[in-house]
């Protein structure tokens, strides 16, 4: 895709999404941060199935501070690996006794904290502080490289020439567009080109053409 090409795609993305938003469930940065570290390699239907119960015995950071892995596991094992418990704990202690119990609000205090890497820094500051960030989750990634928005080999990469390329005010519902987009139609194994508003200036669909 040209520049041209690209910005057009980018207006139909948001004209196919308009109502696209982050589908974890969170009243704030410590309940976006906690989702979301659960939320890797797992579904966000299935974080908002254990989160109501995890929210209502540890309501904040401080509070799960004070937590032990061998309570707190059990209640998310459906999540995942027994490292996102331990890591949740982990970063509430640091956010606890550095952060005064407040979920920090800066990219490099964010990723120092257990569990807690760039996109899911970038989640929660978009979505929680409403701080302009592009986050890049495996949908992100596959849908930007595929349709042709940008071609990168990495994640970090792929985060750069996004951010590029999208005006700073729409980084976050641009995220969202993409995963949107992503888990509904440009699917990973069998894309729904015929469906797709990008058909006709899709990269992907000009190839299989």
């Amino acid at each position: 895709m040209n520049l041209e090409t690209k910005k057009k795609a980018l207006e139909i993305l948001e004209e196919m999404y308009p109502e696209a938003k982050a589908e974890l469930v969170f009243s704030n940065p410590y309940e976006m941060m906690v989702a979301t570290i659960l939320s890797a390699q797992c579904t966000d239907k299935q974080v908002n199935k254990v989160t109501p119960a995890v929210f209502a015995r540890y309501p904040d950071a401080c509070a799960m501070a004070e937590a032990r892995v061998e309570d707190l596991y059990p209640m998310v094992k459906s999540c995942g690996f027994k490292t996102k418990a331990s890591n949740i704990i982990a970063a509430c202690r640091i956010i606890r006794d550095e952060f005064g119990g407040q979920v920090p609000d800066r990219m490099e205090d964010l990723v120092r904290l257990p569990g807690v890497g760039r996109k899911t820094a970038n989640v929660v500051l978009s979505n929680a502080f409403g701080i302009p960030a592009f986050a890049v989750d495996t949908h992100v990634f596959r849908v930007s490289n595929r349709i042709g928005l940008c071609r990168a080999e990495t994640v970090e990469e792929t985060e750069r020439k996004m951010t590029r390329l999208i005006p700073r005010e729409k980084w976050g519902n641009a995220h969202h567009w993409l995963i949107w987009h992503g888990r509904w139609v440009c699917k990973a194994q069998r894309p729904l080109c015929e469906e797709c508003g990008l058909k006709e200036i899709c990269d992907y669909r000009k190839k299989q053409s």
